[in-house]
């Protein structure tokens, strides 16, 4: 793992945008984060856990409480974003952190 500075979950099925999280991801993102974590107690050194799909303000807390500390939310962010919002992405990219501030 000293290669490593970031793992990449994917929590759906790559080749398009849109898709719904796997909820099984959740699983295997504590595996991963308690093996990172055990890493970073004999070295000092953190490695990031990222997730890539599906994620959206009903289940980015969740995600984060299974250690999760990196989130990759195109659909949600690009989807949600409307013309006569002039503040378009900033009002959805401040719901995410406001969710993940209930973590």
């Amino acid at each position: 793992m000293d290669k490593l500075d970031v793992v990449l979950l994917m929590s759906v099925n790559p080749g398009f945008g849109g898709q719904k999280f796997i909820p099984g991801t959740l699983a295997k993102a504590r595996q991963a984060r308690a093996r990172l974590d055990a890493y970073e107690q004999q070295t000092g050194r953190r490695i990031r856990l990222e997730i890539d799909g599906g994620v959206n303000t009903a289940n980015i807390a969740e995600i984060a409480r299974a250690g999760v500390d990196a989130f990759v939310a195109g659909s949600a962010v690009y989807g949600a974003g409307k013309d006569s919002d002039p503040h378009r992405y900033d009002s959805i990219i401040g719901a995410l952190r406001g969710e993940l501030g209930k973590v």
